[in-house]
């Protein structure tokens, strides 16, 4: 018996001759075919052969091309053989498609039956090629049934091709072409099926299940773009998937920086691989959440410490983790205010310790850094009130202290009493101050207190005492003097001049000096 997935090729039949008219058998008597009023001697001859024809065609071929049709195993294709088999011709239609007999037969139903049997072969010729180029894409593994079964119809057209129903054979090649055509146009859907099949066991981790598909993918399409690339991707699916534990690991023992580093290994070998696309982002967004609570944290444990550059870093850190997280934004202004309330509380701090000190100067100082952070502070203003004073008669007094010869000056000694005046009306009173209105008050009255000197000189040479006086020519002169440095310069015609500086203090007597010219020019 033969297959339905076998070749088909057309039983090719001589066509029966008519009967010959009574004139022509005549003319063949004569021309020695025969013995008069007998049959020719070729008529016993075919009438053997066209026994042994019928008994090959009713006893042997039935046996050769009967096999029970299979069902379809895609719904499109059962719906395209059902109606093609619901279509088709079955031998025992009417008499009207029957082949004349051989008696009937005419030129003209010879011709009929000539062309109706090329159409026939015509369909069953296209019927072939569809046929072995499907089986070049082994059809009979990935559509077995819906193969065998347009194979079936088309051995049924072989049945009716034999016995000269061309018309239904044809029928017949037509359903067979039309199923087979069906399952051609079907090979984009299954190859597309297949590959989806192998992509997604390729996602699920199903090694086998992605190898089955694949190579069903390369039977329908060889050579296809896209079944490569899944095979690619397959090549690398164990190490993928051990990648994928290690992080599922990692990730469990809150190591998400290793989990992290896994998956991103793991997007590396495979970027097509969606799972491990988003269980890296999953991760990812989790490994940004923990460093930005961590950096929080560690801002604000900066912030409670007074450590503000540490707790301005760690708040930016964290913000740059979460772009435009309110919780970060307000983090870093927290940290702006708390600084600013911490410097000016330390400034005022410093200002009242300096006030108490007697640092004029530092405690104004401390009271304008407060004001450039804060115009409107009040401390700053009143404490500037009270500093800027203070420190100016600071700064006069330890002047003064400092160079006590300057209270030679009448002007300037006048000054400082002044400020002695001003002085004792502050109250409370410092100790430093006390002591510098004590000691100002000793040297203005030493200052105050003349001492005489004794001036000498030739009675030739011209005297000036500095801020004095022009005392001329003498020879000894006595000058009540406040304590401190003067300048004496004598002149004389012909002679160089001289100049002499002395010191009065006020706690003993001072030599003579001595002013004259002896050097002549």
């Amino acid at each position: 018996m033969s297959s339905p997935n076998d070749p088909l090729q057309p039983t090719p039949f001589d066509v029966a001759q008519p009967t010959p008219p009574p004139a022509e058998q005549e003319q063949a008597r004569r021309s020695g075919g025969g013995a008069p009023g007998g049959p020719p001697n070729w008529v016993l001859p075919a009438l053997g052969g066209l026994l042994l024809l019928a008994a090959v065609v009713i006893f042997w071929l039935p046996q050769r091309v009967s096999t029970p049709i299979p069902s379809v195993d895609t719904p499109a294709l059962q719906e395209d053989i059902a109606a093609n088999t619901d279509n088709s011709v079955k031998p025992e239609a009417g008499p009207a498609t029957k082949p004349p007999t051989t008696e009937d037969a005419s030129p003209w139903s010879e011709a009929q039956q000539a062309r109706l049997r090329k159409e026939a072969q015509d369909v069953l010729q296209e019927l072939l090629e569809i046929q072995f180029a499907l089986e070049e894409r082994g059809a009979q593994q990935w559509a077995e049934e819906a193969f065998a079964a347009a194979g079936v119809l088309a051995a049924a057209g072989d049945e009716l091709y034999k016995t000269r129903e061309y018309e239904l054979a044809k029928a017949q090649y037509d359903a067979s072409l039309n199923a087979f055509q069906a399952l051609q146009d079907s090979i984009p859907q299954r190859l597309a099926t297949q590959l989806q099949a192998a992509t997604d066991a390729i996602e699920a981790g199903d090694i086998g299940a992605a190898e089955s598909a694949l190579d069903m993918a390369q039977l329908i399409a060889p050579s296809n773009a896209q079944e490569a690339a899944l095979r690619q991707r397959l090549e690398v699916l164990p190490q993928l998937l051990s990648l994928l534990e290690q992080a599922g690991s990692a990730e469990q023992s809150g190591d998400l920086a290793s989990a992290q580093q896994q998956l991103t290994e793991a997007v590396a070998v495979d970027s097509l691989h969606q799972r491990a696309a988003a269980e890296l982002q999953r991760v990812s967004q989790a490994y940004r959440e923990q460093r930005f609570n961590d950096a929080m944290s560690e801002g604000y444990a900066a912030l409670d410490a007074g450590r503000f550059d540490s707790a301005r870093k760690a708040f930016r850190s964290a913000a740059k983790l979460q772009e435009g997280s309110t919780e970060a934004a307000s983090a870093l202004q927290e940290v702006g205010t708390a600084e600013t309330a911490y410097r000016l509380s330390s400034l005022k701090q410093k200002g009242d310790t300096f006030e108490q000190k007697e640092q004029w100067q530092a405690a104004v100082d401390a009271y304008e850094k407060a004001q450039k952070i804060d115009a409107s502070i009040l401390y700053a203003a009143e404490g500037l009130q009270r500093s800027r004073s203070r420190a100016r008669l600071d700064k006069q007094f330890r002047t003064t202290l400092q160079e006590p010869q300057r209270l030679s000056d009448a002007a300037v000694a006048e000054a400082t009493e002044q400020l002695l005046t001003q002085a004792a009306k502050i109250s409370p009173r410092g100790p430093v101050l006390a002591q510098q209105i004590e000691q100002l008050q000793t040297l203005l009255q030493h200052a105050n207190t003349p001492v005489t000197v004794t001036l000498r000189s030739d009675e030739e040479t011209e005297v000036i005492v500095y801020k004095v006086a022009r005392l001329g020519r003498f020879a000894q002169r006595e000058l009540s003097l406040r304590p401190g440095t003067y300048t004496a310069v004598g002149t004389r015609n012909g002679y160089r001049d001289v100049r002499q500086s002395f010191t009065i203090t006020h706690d003993g007597v001072p030599s003579p000096v001595t002013i004259s010219c002896v050097e002549q020019i």
